[in-house]
Parts: structure tokens; C-alpha cells; sequence
């Protein structure tokens, strides 16, 4: 059944499946009805030859001039033509569904003076897998994301580039393929279409969704290693984590218990007192993130059913026209710098871990770097220098992009949120986690195995099965490059947590 597009209750979730899942979605009448209704306030005003934004002047530092009537249409196709002016890869192709859906939620709402016509064919577009072209390097976060948006508003015109069928096409015969006819904007269809942080906030839905996930399968990890490591569970008893209060460390000391609930790996001899930080306080840390993603969850579900755009229309006194800043990208571009700075934190945490796997003198019996031939072979020792480059790589990531303001079209637009920078940095940010709890997660396994007849719990004994579907123990020394990225690939795919869930239930 095809998802209901309104303006309104549109969730992350939601924007997955469109995005990555290729779920259709349509538009009850009801909502094209509100934007008609909409769009009749811009007719009136064009009769009246009033005086908007980026609808009878030119935008940016050229807002002060006012177009004469015979302009006003043709304004639409070279306001996208210039804003078209982007340079490098293209964006993946889920990316721009997300942001394409994104800007069709906010066009939904009425507020936007486009024609009906404009949201139809974006919304065709989706449901047939016509995906512009749009480069990743453009956007400053403000006045929306022009550059790459006015590559998407090629497309509908018969003009740019577009993914169709597997092929990259010319955006004309990519819409002919399809079946969809092209367009020709009239007055305001162009700078509504294009004028909101709507890429920045299709890549964060995405990231979010899988940051959250990532999360609760790094958890995954941790109950393992801590298995491993025969650690004192007095650190996860929920009395201590009520007694705080954050419910981010009350649901991850809930989740480990669940995930290594009948564990034979507790019962060992040489159990510490007190077990190092990166052991105890595991609940109090991976809880903290998840408190942290809670925010950037609630930004952009604000955001994907709000009304990013400018000018706005409004029904009072007859009809107004209001110029505005609903377009700027900073609530999204904070909300992902703290997303990014605590994923990157705990691929910290994790690393920390996997030191502790490794090193005979904190591994708690385990053989040196995982191996039962130290010194003719190093085990596992390099995995943990390529998670430690990533953990690196990440700091240097983590670094915020949205206070790094230039300002653009001769100061008028003078503070913008360099939102994109920081949802391209974060993406990397999450590519690398995945490799980190993958190398994690290969060395718990390789832990277990030494651990043997002693059985994990029922959570982690999946995780365990899992890595020996991809990775088999290291007998002897032997490249482990492919294991590294192959495991870091089921991590992405979220085959740990979607098992593991299947047998213990949903993690929160």
C-alpha cells in the first residue's frame, strides 16, 4: 500500500522506505486540494502585479529588482539554470529520493504557492525511480540547498541528468523512458521547488535511522567483549542506573542484560571488583548517545513536516505574501554535528574495548592479540590500528562544519549553516563506526572461541554465529582485509541487529 503524502506525520521511518525501500507514496485529494487553494493566492497577486520575492523580483542581493510582467514566467527556468552550479560525485541515489520526498511533505502543507502540476511530477518521479543527477559539493545550508535542488528541478523540465533503469540519461529521455511528460515552470514553481534544506535533511533522516541502529548493534559488541572479559555485571544492575536517572543508561543496561541473559561466560574464576571505564561504564556512555540522538530525531521530524521555504502564502486578509528565513539549514546542521560527535565518541568507547581483547595483560587470560601463536603470528593485532585510524579519522570529522559560516551573494545572505558539509562529514562518520564494531565484533568472536565449552547468552551466541557466517577463526596468520570490510558490510546491512532482535526482541 502506498504511503499517504500530507504535510503531516511523515516519519523517518517513513522517508527509509521511500528512500531505500522504493515504497510508493500519493497524495489524497484532500491536500491537492490545499494546494490549489494556495496557489490561487499567487494568481491573485500576479493579476494585482504585487511585489514578491523570488516571484516578480529577482532573489538574493537582486531582490531589489523588480521584473516586468513578460519576464516573470521565463524568471523560473533561468533562476534554476544558475542555481544549477554544483561540482563533484553524484548523490547517492537513495539520498535524493529522501530529499525529493522531503520537499514534496513540505510543498503538501499549502503555504508553498506552487501548482499541483509541480508536485505531481516530483511525486511520479519517485513512484517510476527517476533520480536527478545532483552533485554533492554546492550547498551552503541556507536559502536552502539551491545548487543540488535546482539539478533535482532540471529533470522535471526535460533538461539535466537522471539514474533511470540503471543507466545515468539524459533527464529528457530518462522522463520519456518513464512515461512522465516534462514541465515548463511558471511563476514561483521554480523557487518552490528548490528553496529549502531539503538534501541535507533527506541525508540526515537516513543517518539518523542508521546511526540508531548502529547503536544498538555497537551494543551488541559491547555485551560480547564483556562476556570476554568474564566482567563483573554488578555495573548493570538497573537499580544503580534508576538510582542516575538518564533513560539513556537505564535502556542500555536493559538491552546487555537482555543480550547476555543465561551466559555461561560470567561464571569464570579471577572475576575483578571493579572492572575499568570502558567495561562499567559502558550503560552511562552508549546511554549518553543515545540521550544525544534523541534530539536530532525530534529536529528532523520537526523539519520533514514543516515548511521550509520562502516567501510563505497565508490565507489572511485575502491572501498574503510573507519573505522570510524558513529555509536556513542550522536546526539540521546541529542536530547531526551531535549526532556525528557522539557516534564518534563511542567508536571510542569500542576501541578501548578491543585494546583490552588484545593486550595479554588486561585480556583476562585471553591469548595475546587473539592468538595461540604469538610471536610467529600476530593475530589480530592490526585490526585494532586500522580501528584506531578510523577513530582518528572520525575526530578529525567530528570537528563542527556549522560554525564555519561564509557568506555568499554579496552579504546578503551573510550567515548560512554549511549544513550539507556536516551531513556529507557524518555520513563518513557512520561508514567508518560500521568498521570499527565490525573489528569489535570479529575479536569477540575470535575471544569465544577460546572461551570454549562455555556458551554465551542467548543474544550474543546469534552475534557469534553471525561473524562465523562471513569470518572463520583465525587458525593461523592469513590477510584479513576482506574479513574486516566483509563484516563492516553485514554490520551496514543490519543483519546483526535484525537477528538478534528476532531472538530476544526488539532492543531499545
Amino acid at each position: 500500500m502506498a504511503i499517504k503524502i500530507t504535510g503531516k506525520e511523515l516519519k523517518i521511518e517513513d522517508v527509509v522506505k521511500v528512500a531505500r525501500g522504493k515504497e510508493k507514496i500519493e497524495i489524497p485529494n484532500e491536500t491537492i486540494e490545499r494546494i490549489q487553494k494556495c496557489r490561487k493566492i499567487v494568481d491573485k497577486k500576479l493579476e494585482e502585479r504585487a511585489v514578491m520575492y523570488g516571484v516578480t523580483t529577482g532573489i538574493g542581493e537582486l531582490s531589489e529588482v523588480v521584473l516586468p510582467p513578460e519576464q516573470v514566467k521565463e524568471f523560473q527556468k533561468y533562476l534554476i539554470y544558475s542555481h544549477a552550479a554544483g561540482y563533484g560525485d553524484p548523490v547517492a541515489i537513495e539520498d535524493v529520493r529522501a530529499a525529493i520526498l522531503s520537499r514534496i511533505n513540505c510543498l503538501c502543507i499549502g503555504h508553498s504557492g506552487i501548482r499541483p502540476l509541480i508536485v505531481n511530477t516530483l511525486v511520479e518521479m519517485l513512484n517510476r525511480e527517476v533520480t536527478p543527477v545532483m552533485c554533492q559539493r554546492g550547498s551552503v545550508g541556507a536559502s536552502g540547498d539551491l545548487s543540488p535542488m535546482a539539478q533535482m528541478a532540471l529533470v522535471p523540465m526535460g533538461e539535466g541528468e537522471a539514474f533511470y533503469q540503471g543507466n545515468r540519461l539524459p533527464g529528457k529521455e530518462a522522463m520519456k523512458q518513464a512515461g512522465i511528460p516534462t514541465i515548463v515552470f511558471e511563476a514561483r514553481d521554480g523557487l518552490a521547488t528548490i528553496n529549502g534544506s531539503n538534501v541535507v535533511s533527506g541525508i540526515g533522516t537516513i543517518e539518523i535511522y542508521d546511526a540508531e541502529r548502529w547503536l544498538k548493534t555497537q551494543e551488541i559488541a559491547a555485551a560480547m567483549t564483556l562476556e570476554a572479559l568474564n566482567a563483573n555485571m554488578q555495573a548493570y544492575d538497573e537499580r544503580i542506573h534508576y538510582a542516575r536517572g538518564h533513560q539513556g543508561a537505564i535502556e542500555c543496561a536493559e538491552n546487555i542484560r537482555r543480550l547476555t541473559e543465561g551466559s555461561g561466560l560470567f561464571n569464570q574464576p579471577g572475576k575483578k571488583i571493579q572492572d575499568a571505564y570502558s567495561l562499567r561504564s559502558t550503560p552511562q556512555s552508549v546511554g549518553a548517545a543515545k540521550d544525544t540522538f534523541r534530539f536530532p530525531r525530534k529536529i528532523f521530524t520537526t523539519e520533514l513536516n514543516g515548511v521550509g521555504d520562502n516567501p510563505l502564502f497565508f490565507e489572511d486578509d485575502g491572501g498574503t505574501c510573507l519573505s522570510c528565513a524558513n529555509f536556513q539549514g542550522l536546526p539540521l546542521a546541529l542536530a547531526l554535528e551531535f549526532l556525528g560527535t557522539a557516534v564518534t565518541t563511542i567508536c571510542v568507547l569500542s576501541e578501548r574495548r578491543l585494546n583490552r581483547l588484545m593486550n595479554p595483560h588486561l585480556s583476562m587470560g585471553l591469548p595475546a592479540f587473539l592468538t595461540k601463536g604469538a610471536g610467529m603470528f600476530s593475530g589480530l593485532m592490526l585490526s585494532q590500528y586500522t580501528a584506531g585510524s578510523l577513530v582518528c579519522e572520525n575526530r578529525v570529522l567530528a570537528n563542527p562544519a556549522a560554525t564555519g559560516s561564509i557568506p555568499a551573494a554579496a552579504d546578503q545572505e551573510d550567515f548560512v549553516s554549511m549544513g550539507m558539509t556536516t551531513a556529507i562529514k557524518t555520513r563518513q562518520i557512520i561508514e567508518n563506526a560500521n568498521a570499527v564494531v565490525a573489528i569489535e565484533l570479529m575479536a569477540d568472536a575470535q575471544a569465544f572461541d577460546f572461551k570454549k565449552p562455555l556458551r554465551p547468552g542467548k543474544g550474543t551466541q546469534i552475534a557469534y554465529d553471525i561473524v562465523r557466517k562471513y569470518v572463520k577463526h583465525l587458525e593461523e596468520d592469513r590477510p584479513i582485509f576482506d574479513d574486516i570490510n566483509n563484516l563492516a558490510r553485514v554490520v551496514k546491512s543490519g543483519e546483526f541487529l535484525d537477528e538478534v532482535e528476532k531472538a530476544i526482541g526488539p532492543l531499545k
